[in-house]
């Protein structure tokens, strides 16, 4: 089962994580965060996020930033690879979309699922008009 590492601007990634265990509360053996502060350059989120994936053992992740192009993501971007999947745009709707698909396989699979999560999570209430 893939982990999951949530790489967002502090406290971004810590709020996320209090979210997904009010509604997930198991889910803290398979979900690390990394709050990047002020001050932190991409080599620094690669750094600490090479470190993190490492100290758990765990071969395959999906990590989750919050907006593509800003530091936490361009430090995840350096990641990705077979075994690291990378999204940006992380929101709650997302991430309980990962945790409650966690144990799919592929890694790819789970990344689709959290994806469809996002998308899926954007409602307007009232619906908003067809384009013209």
């Amino acid at each position: 089962m893939p982990n999951l590492l949530v790489i967002a601007h502090a406290p971004l990634a810590s709020a996320l994580r209090q979210v997904a265990e009010h509604t997930f509360p198991d889910c803290a053996p398979t979900l690390t965060v990394l709050d990047v502060h002020p001050g932190m350059c991409a080599e620094d989120v690669e750094t600490t996020a090479r470190a993190l994936i490492a100290e758990s053992g765990q071969p395959e992740w999906l990590v989750l930033t919050d907006v593509f192009g800003a530091t936490p993501s361009n430090g995840a971007q350096r990641l990705a690879g077979e075994q690291v999947q990378v999204l940006s745009g992380v929101s709650v709707p997302m991430l309980w979309r990962t945790l409650c698909y966690a144990g799919q396989k592929p890694l790819t699979e789970l990344a689709r699922r959290a994806m469809q999560g996002a998308v899926t999570g954007i409602v307007a209430t009232p619906p908003l008009p067809p384009d013209e």
